[in-house]
């Protein structure tokens, strides 16, 4: 039975904001724009988000992927993109990412319950299932859609062109 719950919150259900409204009609500019006091730009979370989600994305396919060494390790050099087709290429690889999150919950429970091994001693030292790291993928990105929010509204960028709330 898919994870019907688990998809509603991927695509910003409930209490979440719709990942994909946030970040769809940003300009480079704007994404790489830091806002205030705050640490880190729209192109900076997302580029992160999508690194943690490739690596456990990656871990799920039964690949051996490089946990990083230091936190910094996940997070993109500078605070903007290069070019507006890059910002184009990592917002629609975000995109991409919470798409084949959502496929792998329709999975069926043999697969959901399927042990995927510990990749890192930082990490717990006993196997977790698909369905568990589908789960804490879509806490990280909940915990960062929230920074994103909070970044466009420090810019005056919020709500997006999709709709999102504001108090």
């Amino acid at each position: 039975m898919p994870e019907r719950t688990l998809i509603e919150l991927l695509y910003g259900k409930g209490a979440h904001a719709n990942p994909l409204a946030c970040v769809e009609d940003l300009s480079a500019e704007l994404a790489g724009r830091q806002a205030g006091n705050l640490p880190h730009s729209v192109w900076q979370i997302v580029w992160h988000v999508n690194f943690w989600t490739d690596y456990e994305l990656r871990r799920i396919r039964g690949e051996k992927p490089h946990y990083p060494d230091h936190a910094a390790e996940s997070w993109p050099q500078g605070s903007a993109p290069a070019s507006e087709e890059d910002w184009k290429k990592e917002s629609a690889r975000f995109a991409e990412l919470i798409g084949v999150q959502a496929a792998m919950a329709e999975a069926g429970s043999s697969e959901l319950s399927r042990e995927v091994p510990a990749m890192h001693p930082k990490q717990e030292t006993h196997t977790s299932t698909v369905l568990a790291i589908l789960w804490q993928l879509v806490a990280h990105n909940s915990y960062h859609v929230g920074q994103i929010v909070l970044v466009r509204s420090a810019m005056g960028a919020w709500p997006p062109r999709g709709g999102g709330d504001s108090w």
